[in-house]
């Protein structure tokens, strides 16, 4: 059975660590940082920080070390603006999901392309 306040806290934990991300964190490491999603266990001790990024594997690689270095300062200004008991401890992880997609969508098209090319 799925619990829906871990669901909705990292709902909320998305837009608050998006919003400190864009105007609080002052780390030039951290460059354009889109958070895809937050996984919270249901004991609500870790949320899993699902994060992209538009750059090369350095400014990825940086970026990944400037999101590592930035979570006491999100999880005390977390704990200020939710009023939370225990913020979870934060794991920032890179979302591959978005190349998988752009690999998967490329391969069709090839597939689609030498289909119409046979007709």
């Amino acid at each position: 059975m799925e619990h829906p306040r871990p669901h909705r806290v990292g709902e909320q934990l998305q837009k608050e660590i998006s919003a400190l991300l864009l105007k609080g964190l002052k780390d030039p490491r951290v460059g354009f940082v889109t958070i895809t999603a937050v996984d919270v266990t249901p004991d609500m001790h870790l949320a899993r920080v699902f994060y992209t990024v538009y750059g090369t594997d350095k400014q990825i690689a940086d970026t990944q070390a400037g999101l590592k270095s930035a979570v006491p300062f999100l999880r005390r200004e977390l704990g200020r603006r939710m009023r939370m008991r225990y913020v979870p401890d934060l794991v920032f992880e890179f979302d591959k999901s978005l190349e998988y997609g752009n690999r998967i969508d490329n391969l069709l098209r090839t597939i689609n392309e030498g289909q119409s090319s046979d007709d």
